[in-house]
C-alpha cells in the first residue's frame, strides 16, 4: 500500500468545508461536483448538499462552495454580482497559478498552461488570464503554437499534470525561447504520489490504482505505474472481478488524491476475499492502524513540508498533520524553520479522524509545559527572553497591548510597557522576535506578562552610559531619523537618542523637517551641544562647506544666472541661482514696463537669465532683476521725456485753435 494514498490537503479541505457547513445547518450547494470521486459527492448529496452548473442555478439562502479545481475569475465576478455566499474551496496551490498567470498577463506575457484543455483546472487557470494564452498535452504541441522566440513568456502546469510529460515541454520550451519564465506549479502532493507509484510499481508484479473515472491525478497514477507492472484502474471495491487478480502474488495499491481513504479500506479488504489466502489483509491493515486518542504523545517522522501544514508519519496507517498554527508561533512564517525532513520529534494528537486516516497533530503542546517551566525561572531570575510578536489586543478598536510568543506560550504585553515611549504605534513590532522581561506568571491560569519597555530601559541607560563617557562637541556620528516633529528630527545614535533642530537641518529655509529627511534615513551629524545630567543631545546636520552664503561671496554684483523660477508671489518671484539659495525678483525688476500679476511674466519652472543686483548677508536676502544693466534707467528716462514732449506740444495746439479765421 502506497504512503501517500488517499485524500491530498487541497481535496480534504474542500470535503470538510462542505461538511462543515451541512453540520452548522447551511444550505450548501457547489459549483459542479466538489471533487472528483462519485463515493463523496452521492455521501455529500445523501446530506442535502445540491449541485449547480452555474451560479444562477444557485437556490435562494443556499452558500455556493467553489470546488478545490478553482473557477475562471468571470464566474467569481458573477457570483459577486449576483450576491451570493460563497466559500472558496480553490487548492491553494491552484490559487498559486491563478496569481502567476494574472500577473503574466498584466505585464504583457504570452502564458502557456501544460494540461488538458478540457479539464476544469485548466478552464479556471485560463480564464485568470487577460492576454495570450495556450494549452498544450505535450513537448510536441510547442511546435504548433507559432509563437515568436523573442516573445516573454510565462510557462506553468496543471496541479495534477504528469511530472514526466512536463519536463519534457520545459526543455524544449527552454531551447525555442529566450524570454521564458517557467514555474513548477505541479502539486508536491502530485509529485510524491507519481514517485512513489513509481516505486511502488516497479516492485509490484501489478497495480491496483483506486479513484474516480474523472480524476486527472488519478489517471496519471495510472498512466505511470503501467510502464513498469500491469496496472488496473477502479473506482471502489465493486468493480474489483473475480479473477481478476488471479496470479499475481505482489499486488502494489495506490489511489488519487480524491479517493477517501474508506475506499481504500473497502477496497483492501475486497481484495482479501477475492484472493481467498491465508494472509488476511483485513488483519494487516487493522494492525498498522493502532488506536490512537486526543491528548496522546507521539513520535513522529516528518516526511513532507507544505506550504500550510507538515506532513509527519507516526508509525500508523493513519497520516500525522500538523497545521501551522500548530507548528508555529506565527502562520505566516515558514514552517521549515521549526521542522526538518527525516527528523523525529515529539507530538501530542489533537484530533483523530478514522474514516479519512488523518491524526492532526500539535507540536506547541508538547512544548507548552516545559515553556512555562523555563518562563517562571526567567521571571525569578529576571533575565530576559526572546518574545515573538503574534498580534495586537485591542479593545473598540483602541490598542491596548502586545500579544506574542515564547515557547509557544502565550504572552501579553501591556500597551505601557511595549514601546519606550506613549503613544508609539505598536505595528512596527507585529511579527518581530523582541527580547521580553516577564513581570508576572499565574502557572494554574497560564497566564504570563511580559515587558519590552523593561529591557529597552535597561540597554538604554548602559548604551546612555557609554556614550556620555566619550561623547565631544564636533564628534561625529552616522544614526537613523527615528521620527519627525515640527521644531526637528530625532536620531538614534545607537541607543541615544539627540535632536537636530529645524534650522540645522538645511542652509534654506524650510518649515517642516520632512522636506529634507524621512523617518528611516541613515544620516551623518555632529555634536553642537549635551547636558548628561538632563540626557540632552543637540545636533548638527548641515555643513559649513555646504553654505551657499560663503559661495555667493565670490560673485560681484552684475553677475549673471540662468535661474529656475521656484515660486511666485503678489511682490514678485523667487529664481535659484545657486543650490539651496534664492533670490527675489521684485516687481520692479522683472519689466521695464508695470506689472500687477507676476504671473503674466513669468511662471514657476521658466528658466530666465537674471542679474545679480544686491546681497543683504544679515538678513538672508537677495535681490535679483531681469534687466539688463541700465535698462530700467534708460526706460524712465525715455517715459520722462516724453512727458516733457506731451507738455511742450500742448500749448501750440492751444494757439492754433484760438487763431482768427481769414475770411
Amino acid at each position: 500500500m502506497a504512503e501517500t494514498a488517499g485524500f491530498c490537503f487541497g481535496v480534504d479541505r474542500a470535503v470538510k468545508m462542505c461538511e462543515d457547513l451541512l453540520k452548522a445547518g447551511n444550505k450548501v450547494a457547489t459549483l459542479g461536483p466538489i471533487i472528483h470521486n462519485d463515493d463523496v459527492v452521492n455521501d455529500l448529496a445523501s446530506r442535502g448538499c445540491v449541485i449547480v452548473d452555474t451560479p444562477e442555478a444557485t437556490p435562494a439562502g443556499t452558500v455556493l462552495v467553489i470546488r478545490s479545481h478553482g473557477v475562471p475569475k468571470e464566474v467569481m465576478e458573477k457570483c459577486e454580482q449576483l450576491g451570493l455566499h460563497v466559500e472558496d474551496a480553490t487548492c491553494p496551490f491552484v490559487s498559486k497559478i491563478h496569481r502567476i498567470v494574472t500577473e503574466a498577463g498584466e505585464s504583457g506575457q504570452h502564458v502557456i498552461v501544460a494540461g488538458s484543455p478540457e479539464h476544469h483546472e485548466v478552464l479556471g487557470i485560463v480564464g485568470h488570464c487577460s492576454g495570450a494564452c495556450d494549452v498544450i498535452r505535450s513537448a510536441d504541441e510547442l511546435d504548433s503554437l507559432q509563437i515568436p522566440e523573442d516573445t516573454p513568456l510565462t510557462l506553468v502546469a496543471q496541479t495534477t499534470f504528469s511530472l514526466e510529460k512536463y519536463d519534457e515541454i520545459k526543455s524544449r520550451a527552454k531551447k525555442y525561447y529566450t524570454k521564458l519564465t517557467v514555474f513548477d506549479t505541479i502539486c508536491s502532493a502530485t509529485y510524491k504520489r507519481q514517485t512513489e507509484a513509481a516505486e511502488l510499481a516497479k516492485d509490484s508484479d501489478c497495480c491496483v490504482v483506486i479513484g474516480g473515472h474523472n480524476s486527472s491525478n488519478t489517471q496519471k497514477l495510472k498512466e505511470v505505474c503501467e510502464q513498469f507492472a500491469p496496472t488496473f484502474r477502479i473506482e471502489n471495491a465493486g468493480e474489483l472481478k473475480p479473477g481478476m487478480l488471479t496470479g499475481y502474488q505482489k499486488i502494489g495499491v495506490t489511489a488519487g488524491a480524491s479517493t477517501p481513504y474508506l475506499v481504500i479500506k473497502e477496497v483492501l479488504t475486497r481484495m482479501s476475499e477475492l484472493n481467498n489466502q491465508e494472509l488476511d489483509f483485513e488483519a494487516m491493515l487493522e494492525e498498522s492502524l493502532k488506536p490512537v486518542h486526543r491528548g496522546q504523545r507521539v513520535e513522529g517522522t516528518v516526511i513532507e513540508v507544505r506550504a500550510n501544514d507538515v506532513v509527519v508519519d507516526i508509525g500508523r496507517k493513519q497520516t500525522g498533520i500538523v497545521p501551522m498554527d500548530e507548528l508555529l508561533d506565527d502562520a505566516s512564517m515558514n514552517p521549515e524553520d521549526a521542522v526538518k525532513l527525516g527528523e523525529t520529534y515529539t507530538f501530542q494528537v489533537s484530533k483523530v479522524e478514522d474514516e479519512k486516516g488523518i491524526v492532526t497533530l500539535s507540536r506547541k503542546r508538547v512544548a507548552n509545559e516545559a515553556s512555562m517551566a523555563e518562563l517562571l525561572e526567567a521571571y525569578e531570575s529576571g533575565e530576559p527572553v526572546e518574545a515573538y510578536v503574534t498580534g495586537i489586543s485591542k479593545k473598540d478598536n483602541v490598542s491596548k497591548g502586545l500579544v506574542a510568543s515564547v515557547k509557544g506560550v502565550r504572552v501579553f504585553i501591556p500597551g505601557g510597557q511595549a514601546t519606550l515611549r506613549r503613544g508609539e504605534s505598536f505595528d512596527e513590532l507585529l511579527h518581530t522576535t523582541q527580547k521580553i522581561k516577564i513581570t508576572k506568571v499565574e502557572k494554574e491560569r497560564k497566564s504570563v506578562i511580559g515587558s519590552i519597555r523593561a529591557v529597552l530601559e535597561g540597554d538604554q541607560a548602559k548604551k546612555r552610559e557609554e556614550f556620555f563617557q566619550s561623547v565631544e562637541v564636533g564628534k561625529e556620528y552616522t544614526g537613523t531619523v527615528k521620527s519627525l516633529e515640527n521644531y526637528g528630527a530625532f536620531v538614534d545614535l545607537g541607543g541615544v537618542d539627540g535632536m537636530v533642530h529645524v534650522s540645522e537641518l538645511s542652509w534654506k529655509r524650510i518649515h517642516n523637517p520632512a522636506e529634507v529627511l524621512k523617518v528611516g534615513d541613515e544620516i551623518t551629524v555632529f555634536v553642537k551641544d549635551f547636558d548628561q545630567e538632563k540626557g540632552r543631545i543637540s545636533l548638527g546636520y548641515r555643513r559649513e562647506e555646504d553654505n551657499p552664503w560663503n559661495l555667493i561671496k565670490t560673485y560681484e554684483l552684475g553677475s549673471e544666472f540662468e535661474a529656475p523660477i521656484v515660486s511666485v508671489t503678489k511682490f514678485g518671484a523667487f529664481a535659484r541661482i545657486l543650490p539651496d539659495l534664492d533670490g527675489l525678483i521684485h516687481l520692479s525688476e522683472l519689466s521695464t514696463e508695470h506689472v500687477d500679476d507676476p504671473t503674466k511674466v513669468v511662471k514657476v519652472g521658466d528658466v530666465v537669465k537674471v542679474r545679480l543686483i544686491g546681497v543683504d548677508e544679515e538678513k538672508k536676502r537677495i535681490s535679483l532683476s531681469m534687466l539688463a544693466e541700465g535698462e530700467k534707467e534708460a526706460a524712465r528716462a525715455a517715459k520722462r521725456a516724453a512727458k516733457e514732449a506731451e507738455k511742450e506740444a500742448a500749448p501750440a495746439e492751444e494757439t492754433a485753435e484760438e487763431a482768427p479765421v481769414e475770411e
